[in-house]
């Protein structure tokens, strides 16, 4: 199909209600608008997402985010090609809020509807923000997942490796809970870093002693955790000491990422010997420090780096629009039998990865 499409995507899988509408072909798309909703308010009393609030809140804003959507864009329902959301995986009260107003809108428009696996969202940007060709080598680092994925096209990913427990915007989030920050935790755990000293503690790397990509990260907050409470006095933690601890957290995460990252390379291009991009994706994507030691490995293993905009690392809609945009070209929508799902592997061929995190098993 070589004519442009418009389509609407809308997201709800975690704490963040969006919309957005993305017009174009595959690999050179533009985003014609892009809205957000945080909940961060509404769950920063309890300390982390609380599930029920959030569905009832995406349920509640997903209307004017659409509404909003289409008025910045400029566009109007009857200008669309198709509606796409996410369908999976994700917090299930949210992902099927998403999807039942999503099908509303498709019976009452006869729009087609597309289905969009969250992670192919975040690993699909990269054509969205660059247009880079397949196959590459993506890198999807967020709050509940980890993985190193080849992109061979919209819906072929193979996964060479993963975390076995917590993801690292999981342990960014536990670790300031640990010291004291607040939620989100890892813009909270970069901001303290800035002021602290990486190399005063001796906090470990999980798994860089065995082979392959796949990744730890839950025995470094156990660490943390330890090392908080050796200077803690009188149930206090010296600012001093908790800047320090989060530099060396976030180093830590850093040097595991940055080795996992030379093993996949070296993976890729046995698989894929014309594959010469990496790129990162996710909301930990966001985090300065994981970005620049991404790249100096990329300069050093002479593969070219690329990340999205600061804005479409973490959860938006238009990666979902996007990537709405590439099924309805190659043919694909779903039907009113489309299920909101908790779990989706990209890889469905590769065996399930050990652990749990905040959105379910490790897909």
């Amino acid at each position: 199909m070589d004519r442009p499409l418009t389509l609407l995507g809308i997201e709800s899988s975690c704490d963040d209600t969006a919309a957005a509408i993305v017009r174009g072909v595959p690999g050179q798309a533009h985003v014609l608008s892009s809205v957000v909703r945080g909940q961060g308010a509404l769950h920063a009393p309890f300390g982390g997402v609380v599930p029920e609030i959030a569905a009832r809140a995406h349920s509640e804003k997903l209307d004017v985010c659409v509404a909003d959507a289409l008025a910045e864009a400029g566009v109007s329902l009857s200008a669309l090609n198709a509606v796409a959301v996410t369908a999976g995986p994700g917090l299930i009260g949210g992902v099927l809020s998403g999807v039942m107003f999503a099908k509303g809108i498709a019976v009452g428009t006869g729009l087609p509807l597309v289905g969009v696996n969250h992670l192919a969202g975040h690993a699909l940007t990269p054509r969205l923000t660059d247009g880079i060709a397949y196959p590459y080598l993506v890198l999807l680092v967020s709050g509940g997942h980890c993985q190193y994925l080849i992109a061979h096209g919209p819906e072929r990913f193979t996964r060479l490796g993963g975390t076995i427990d917590d993801a690292p915007g999981e342990a960014f989030d536990k670790a300031a809970r640990l010291l004291g920050l607040p939620q989100p935790g890892g813009p909270a755990v970069e901001e303290a870093a800035t002021q602290g000293d990486p190399g005063r503690f001796a906090l470990p790397r999980p798994l860089l002693d065995r082979p392959k990509c796949d990744l730890s990260f839950s025995g470094l907050k156990t660490a943390l955790l330890r090392q908080r409470d050796k200077l803690v006095v009188d149930g206090r933690l010296l600012r001093r000491d908790r800047d320090d601890l989060c530099a060396g957290f976030q180093r830590a995460v850093a040097d595991i990422l940055a080795e996992k990252t030379r093993r996949a390379i070296a993976a890729f291009r046995a698989a894929e010997p014309n594959g010469r991009v990496l790129s990162v994706a996710g909301g930990v994507a966001a985090n300065r420090e994981i970005r620049s030691s991404l790249r100096n490995v990329c300069d050093a293993e002479g593969i070219s780096f690329t990340a999205p905009p600061l804005a479409l690392c973490t959860d938006n809609a238009a990666m979902i629009a996007y990537a709405g945009l590439e099924l309805r070209d190659a043919g694909i929508s779903h039907d009113m039998t489309l299920a909101a799902r908790p779990r989706w592997p990209l890889d469905t061929t590769a065996d399930p990865l050990i652990g749990g995190g905040r959105k379910g098993a490790k897909a």
